[in-house]
């Protein structure tokens, strides 16, 4: 089993900046993914950012050039900085990892809780 913990989240003005951070543990043999997501009342959840094995950052396009995200595999960790932060940013931020367990060729996926980010007009 994987763990996830995610912090960072509140309230700002339009404009502003937050840093979410997730930090994953438990029976990880190896990190491949990591990425954030949010949803919002009555919209589908959406990838905002993700680290994939090898590869560089992706984002949805509504958020280039304004958040960036970063991973730390020795630590088991992943961020995001999220300036310019507008209105429409507002969701529930959700922490997503793919790890692979020992023993097993399998990937599996976890979410942490969410943590709420209220960008105010």
């Amino acid at each position: 089993q994987v763990q996830l913990v995610e912090s960072g989240g509140g309230l700002v003005l339009s404009g502003g900046s937050l840093s979410l951070s997730c930090a994953a543990s438990g029976s990880i043999f190896r990190l491949y993914d990591m990425g954030w997501y949010r949803q919002s009342p009555g919209k589908q959840r959406e990838l905002v950012a993700q680290i994939t094995s090898g590869g560089p950052p992706t984002y949805t396009d509504s958020v280039k050039g304004r958040f960036t995200i970063s991973g730390d595999n020795a630590n088991n960790t992943v961020d995001l900085q999220m300036n310019s932060l507008k209105a429409e940013d507002t969701a529930v931020y959700l922490c997503n990892v793919v790890v692979g367990h020992r023993g097993t060729a399998v990937r599996y996926g976890y979410w942490g809780q969410g943590t709420q980010v209220n960008v105010s007009s």
